[in-house]
């Protein structure tokens, strides 16, 4: 939830009470206080400039699902073969994509693409150390036949993951962000969890994405619509369930709602999902809070001098507390208001004040939905947020994992991307990994007992 309404959910409780020696004890400390530096260097503000979405991401896709009226801007971390350990064998690198030599991407030397890239197909582009974050790409049209990921092959050891095609986090961001809000997550987690691939694209509306036909089908967030638009790009990039990985869907906030229901749809196609994972977001509080949405929207500035302004903005606001996140993530939430003049002034990409029939619906029933998937859950929360009455019970029965982050904001995978990193990375290996347990005594060895995950068929 924003902060605002944080706040104001704060402000119905009591004020503290002071212990008699308080007042006190803080006069003290306060003459032992030293004063501010003088000199102008002390209070002027460091500019903030754009980081590169290469230093995120290797790749910058442009997925056009068939029938779809959108062209959504992607951004792809592939997994990578994992180092051998002992009593396991090293994961096979042969199918594994390599950059060129020139630093560019020539479809044509990937493992998985055919020797001519038919016309008007989407072409897959690595983005080179220096390459901007503007840098275009798209999907190879070989991998529409091939049905092998993108530069997975085979990333972990055999007997180790349920798929021997690997994993990939599929992120959808809240409204008003961008992919590239997931870009230091995805960067954390191809730290700690290189096995595991990330796929985060911006939703129609938002960043780069484009939409073309009807007037009003850019600001059509509707649930119905963010599912049908989150299963075409799985479909298009994996698109054959045999050989597609496992899938791990992340949601934030709004992007929760298309994730927690899209997860059945595929697997009744035949994908493996193996878990969803909702971060900061609780129906309850969440409907609560949507008659406050208009007066804080009201409260943000309609326009910045310029993306630098719009990144400082972020973080004197305190909506993204890591600069490192900002100067990535926000300059796809803005756009120039003279395309003539991308330096100058901006204004919001996203007019979030014209989706608000939709936000109910993103929402209403989400709790029920999230515990009645059928592959792993887990909620990851900022701050002690209570639960509605269903996540309550939910966890009580041990239905999901619940973890609070301490010290963040509601962009918490744009705070604090390490801990969620880790988080998710452990979550993932739990729920993706073959737990054989040993033979009983006197029983032959050749059949093992395999132990399958809840929801698990």
């Amino acid at each position: 939830m924003s902060e605002e309404f944080r706040k104001a959910i704060l402000n119905r409780l009591a004020p503290p009470t002071k212990a008699p020696w308080a007042e006190e004890d803080e006069e003290e400390e306060l003459a032992d206080e030293l004063g501010e530096l003088g000199g102008a260097s002390a209070t002027k503000k460091a500019t903030i400039e754009p980081l590169s979405a290469s230093e995120f991401f290797s790749q910058a896709l442009e997925i056009n699902p068939p029938g779809n009226d959108t062209t959504f801007r992607a951004y792809m971390t592939p997994p990578k073969a994992v180092p051998p350990s002992p009593g396991r064998p090293a994961a096979s690198t042969s199918s594994l994509k390599q950059p060129n030599p020139g630093g560019g991407f020539n479809p044509t030397q990937a493992p998985w693409a055919s020797n001519a890239v038919s016309p008007g197909a989407s072409v897959s582009a690595t983005l080179p150390p220096s390459a901007p974050a503007t840098f275009p790409g798209k999907l190879p049209s070989a991998m529409a036949t091939s049905g092998s990921a993108p530069g997975m092959g085979s990333v972990t050891a055999p007997g180790q993951s349920r798929n021997p095609h690997g994993t990939y986090f599929v992120m959808h961001h809240g409204a008003g962000a961008s992919g590239l809000s997931f870009a230091a997550l995805a960067k954390e987690i191809a730290a700690r969890g290189p096995e595991y691939g990330v796929l985060s694209f911006d939703c129609r509306g938002h960043g780069k994405t484009r939409t073309e036909g009807a007037a009003g089908r850019d600001t059509d967030l509707s649930l119905p619509t963010l599912i049908d638009d989150l299963t075409g790009i799985i479909r298009h990039t994996f698109p054959d369930p045999k050989t597609a990985p496992s899938l791990i869907l992340v949601g934030h906030s709004m992007g929760a709602a298309p994730c927690i229901d899209a997860a059945p749809l595929l697997q009744k196609e035949g994908y493996t999902v193996a878990g969803v994972a909702a971060l900061d977001i609780v129906e309850g509080t969440a409907v609560e809070s949507l008659p406050l949405m208009k007066n804080i929207l009201s409260k943000r500035p309609p326009s910045f001098a310029s993306v630098p302004s719009a990144i400082q903005w972020h973080l004197d606001s305190g909506s993204i507390r890591n600069p490192t996140s900002a100067r990535v993530s926000v300059p796809s939430y803005v756009v120039p208001m003279n395309t003539q003049d991308k330096d100058g002034k901006q204004r919001w990409r996203t007019d979030l004040l014209a989706t608000e029939p939709f936000w109910l619906g993103w929402y209403e029933g989400l709790s029920k939905r999230f515990l009645s998937s059928r592959c792993a859950r887990i909620l990851v929360l900022a701050g002690q947020e209570r639960l509605d009455n269903d996540l309550i019970v939910g966890q009580m029965q041990g239905k999901f994992q619940l973890e609070v982050m301490t010290d963040v904001g509601h962009f918490l995978h744009e705070d604090d991307p390490a801990t969620l990193a880790t988080t998710l990375v452990n979550f993932a290996r739990r729920n993706t990994q073959v737990l054989v347990l040993p033979p009983k005594i006197g029983q032959p060895t050749s059949k093992p007992v395999e132990v399958k995950h809840v929801g698990e068929t």
